[in-house]
């Protein structure tokens, strides 16, 4: 099919002129043991403890700089990512009460600025979160986490080294969703002058990367954490270079020029070119989905199941793998294909013009009576891909059944905060949907934070105001069920329920690309949004 015309818009970018300015700081191209990331954020991610700016932000200023009561393993690039232990040794629900869970944490694990960690620590670290009255309360930490741990009620330090954190009702998730929360010092927070503003410029975590230089839109310099609690994880470079990129070009042209080494979602044009010049071009699965969440507030159009269905007939999901240069994997669901909690939903994404068009017709529509509606996309951003050629596709692919959508592009952090204030909001500008990609590696990020009732905002990030009690009963049903494989089949009629009843539109999984020169060595690409830079080191 023919490929559709481009949309008068502006990507938001940086110039290489300006790259080139602020990499003139850095030091020169050739640096033994620095490695030089063109990242797709438009902004140096929050440094403080919980980073904006998506999974990317978290890959990037989160797990690098510090680390969670439970941390993710990155090492394997052929399974799937699962928990590790972190600041905590071990965890367990109690046996007689499953709302408490006893966290053993680590000793001897000192933060950047000395001073130790111990369980007042994480206490104070969920109080900059969750309560609004403490001295250290953060409204922009707590815009990122707060939504990450609904689960929790209440916590405590029993003694130095042991924590207790009872959570409102039984709730096996629990754990996937504490890895979220990061471990900021105390003590460097009283040192800034009690100011966040202040410790974004020297922040100190307990992660193996160490903040040294930090210039908000151009650049974050981070140097190995020599002390690293784990030996294995201390990094092997001699300086890591963060450099902001939005725009897919100007990350390829920096690429070629030598002025980065490793650039994330290359522009899907010029990846055989690439190639050919002797980049290496690095993918693996990992847990991600590209979608629109769709409003289902009074007088949106989502709120019809047939329309809802008609637009996942309407997209041509090959012929938008080719135009990603094969760089995608065409949706068969909320989940990727073969997950082991896809299950066996009766309606079967896929494309059927012809069937959308006659659902829309059922619906109301039609040639006199076109559905319009505006969706809000990003012009780049974690997870996003391409987000602005590949609207344009869908675009088209929609028009062409009779969905006519008009799209306003902002920022990715800014979608990010209408995600969070909901489609209720005025920030959401009157859109009935938004084009939003999510990590999708556990119950509670892939299924229950965009669908639970009582966690549409503020009390969480269920976008689109989707209730079905039906639906929450299922969520109670995979908290209760700490057996595994029990879970499993609770998960698979989740998913199910995700498709047969089309609540997103389900287009394609990213297979996360990276460009980068052959001169980085020892990379080990995780089936993860997030990534361990520790092996990585510089050919000369």
């Amino acid at each position: 099919m023919p490929l559709p015309t481009r949309l008068p818009l502006r990507p938001l970018g940086r110039t290489l002129s300006g790259l080139a300015l602020a990499l003139a700081l850095v030091g020169p191209a050739s640096a033994q043991g620095v490695l030089r990331i063109g990242m797709t954020a438009s902004d140096i991610p929050l440094t403080t403890g919980q980073a904006d700016n998506g999974g990317e932000g978290m890959r990037f200023t989160g797990y690098t700089v510090y680390d969670a009561l439970i941390n993710w393993d990155l090492s394997r690039a052929d399974k799937a990512s699962d928990l590790t232990p972190g600041l905590a040794t071990a965890w367990k629900v109690d046996p007689a009460d499953k709302t408490r869970w006893i966290f053993s944490l680590r000793p001897g694990v000192t933060f950047h600025d000395g001073s130790a960690f111990d369980a007042d620590a994480v206490v104070w670290n969920l109080d900059k979160l969750l309560k609004s009255d403490s001295p250290q309360f953060d409204p922009r930490q707590s815009a990122q986490g707060r939504t990450r741990i609904p689960a929790v009620a209440s916590y405590k330090a029993i003694d130095p080294l042991t924590l207790e954190i009872v959570t409102k009702t039984p709730d096996a998730t629990f754990p996937y969703q504490i890895a979220w929360i990061l471990m900021s010092s105390p003590a460097n927070w009283e040192k800034q002058g009690k100011s966040w503003d202040a410790v974004a410029k020297a922040p100190s975590g307990t992660g193996p990367w160490k903040v040294t230089g930090f210039v908000p839109r151009e650049r974050l310099e981070l140097v190995p954490n020599k002390a690293y609690w784990d030996k294995a994880r201390v990094p092997k470079l001699d300086r890591m270079v963060l450099v902001p990129l939005p725009e897919a070009n100007a990350r390829v042209a920096a690429l070629r020029s030598g002025q980065v080494d490793w650039i994330e979602a290359p522009a899907p044009d010029a990846v055989a070119s690439l190639k050919s010049a002797g980049f290496a071009l690095v993918t693996n699965l990992y847990p991600h989905n590209w979608t629109w969440h769709l409003s289902r507030a009074e007088g949106s159009p989502w709120n019809d199941v047939r329309v809802r269905k008609a637009a996942n007939l309407a997209i041509d999901r090959e012929g938008l793998k080719e135009f990603l240069g094969g760089l995608a994997t065409p949706a068969e669901g909320f989940l990727t294909p073969g997950h082991p909690w896809f299950g066996k939903p009766t309606f079967k994404v896929g494309y059927d013009p012809e069937a959308a068009r006659k659902l829309l017709k059922e619906a109301g529509y039609g040639p006199n009576k076109p559905l319009t509606t505006k969706v809000l996309i990003s012009a780049s951003g974690s997870g996003q891909m391409q987000p602005l050629p590949m609207n344009e596709f869908l675009q088209q692919n929609l028009a062409e059944v009779g969905i006519k959508v008009d799209y306003e592009v902002v920022e990715w952090n800014t979608l990010i905060n209408i995600w969070r204030a909901g489609s209720k909001s005025d920030s959401a500008r009157g859109g009935t949907a938004m084009n939003y990609s999510y990590l999708i590696q556990d119950p509670f990020t892939a299924f229950i934070r965009h669908a639970q009732c009582n966690l549409a905002p503020p009390n969480g990030t269920n976008w689109g105001y989707y209730c079905d009690p039906a639906m929450d009963k299922l969520f109670d049903e995979v908290r209760a069920t700490f057996e595994p494989k029990d879970q499993v089949a609770v998960l698979q009629k989740i998913h199910e329920k995700f498709v047969d009843d089309a609540l997103f539109l389900m287009v394609t999984h990213d297979v996360n690309p990276r460009a980068m020169s052959k001169k980085v060595q020892g990379f080990v690409q995780a089936q993860s949004w997030f990534q361990d830079f520790s092996p990585i080191t510089m050919a000369k």
